[in-house]
């Protein structure tokens, strides 16, 4: 088992990575006021919710689950107000505790419920997806959708822990370890050229699983020391959105119902490094790398979808600051930095 910390002084908390230890997950939360709320989703509750209650259970917790619909599409402010009810019909108070159980839609729908019910209760981050794992249940971000784009309301709010059992992927569904792996690459691109080189070297899910529990810590260890040094996302952490402007402004195109996130942010990479390298931004072969690794993994590098077309989704996108766009570029693999255009960039 393995543990990071996430030092933002009064917010700080834990990660715990480990195998096979969802089963001990009583022995690590705290409710105060004895009670446990779960939220979880079609997808994941019947596999995994069993396994929580029965820990909570045996330290004397009471428990309500609550289960959505799995899809991005559950990630919308018409969702929030039924939680909020199922909440207070459980009398669940600022001394309980609230658990998000699945991946990155429960975490950062919950974490947004949990955030704003009486103006905030504890909530504990227990992923159950690839990227969940790696990316979205770390760092505070919530929030939820909107029609006009992704993630347009939501809030900082650092969940109280991060507990994390690797051997869950072992039965993810193929489409969702895919997905996963987008944001994984995302890490080695930004910040990390080993852990690039170790996924080119990857030739299996196979032997994924089998390095699994280190690539998770690796990358929850460079989001923890980017969150601490920009908690708030005003510098150094919108690095962690390469491939996202673009990526979001895809999902929206499809109304969330044609590209999986990662699939979205995969598009979104190999777009941007496409133009930047192009430009003499970015080292070259940069592109070619990132485009072969995709492949790798099974995600798309393009899409028909002309850039002009969602040019409106692009100048929604909560990384415009007035009438500036920052997008994340790279130096090389490993090496990025923050470039501040407009959305005709990604028309060049």
């Amino acid at each position: 088992m393995k543990k990071l910390r996430v030092n933002l002084a009064e917010n700080s908390y834990d990660i715990i990575i480990g195998k096979n230890h969802l089963s001990s997950i009583g022995d690590y939360v705290e409710s105060r006021g004895g009670k446990v709320f779960i939220l979880s989703d079609t997808n994941v509750a019947p596999i995994f919710a069993n396994i929580v209650i029965d820990s909570l259970a045996a330290k004397g917790y009471e428990y309500k689950l609550m289960v959505l619909e799995a899809g991005e599409l559950t990630k919308n402010i018409k969702s929030i107000y039924p939680i909020y009810t199922s909440m207070i019909e459980f009398n669940l108070t600022r001394r309980d505790l609230v658990i998000t159980l699945g991946g990155g839609v429960i975490g950062d729908l919950g974490g947004f419920v949990a955030s704003t019910y009486l103006r905030g209760v504890d909530f504990v981050q227990v992923p159950t997806s690839l990227l969940a794992q790696v990316d979205s249940s770390v760092g505070g971000k919530v929030a939820v959708d909107l029609p006009e784009g992704k993630n347009l309301v939501g809030s900082f709010y650092q969940p109280k822990l991060v507990f994390i059992d690797t051997d869950v992927l072992r039965d993810l569904p193929e489409k969702f370890y895919i997905d996963g792996m987008a944001e994984i690459i995302k890490y080695g691109c930004i910040k990390d050229k080993a852990l690039f080189e170790v996924l080119e070297s990857i030739k299996s899910r196979e032997e994924f699983m089998d390095k699994v529990e280190e690539i998770v810590y690796t990358c929850c260890d460079i989001k923890r020391r980017v969150v601490e040094v920009d908690e708030k996302d005003n510098g150094e952490r919108m690095l962690l959105n390469f491939g996202h402007t673009y990526g979001h402004a895809i999902e929206k195109y499809y109304n969330f119902t044609g590209y999986t996130h990662g699939q979205a942010v995969a598009i979104g990479m190999a777009y941007i490094t496409e133009i930047s390298e192009r430009l003499g931004q970015t080292a070259k072969g940069t592109y070619g790398r990132i485009k072969n690794i995709l492949r790798q993994y099974g995600l798309p590098v393009s899409d028909p979808i002309k850039a002009q077309d969602v040019l409106s989704a692009i100048k929604s996108d909560k990384k415009n600051l007035g009438r500036t766009l920052n997008v994340v570029l790279l130096k090389e693999i490993g090496n990025s930095y923050t470039f501040a255009t407009s959305e005709e960039y990604f028309l060049k």
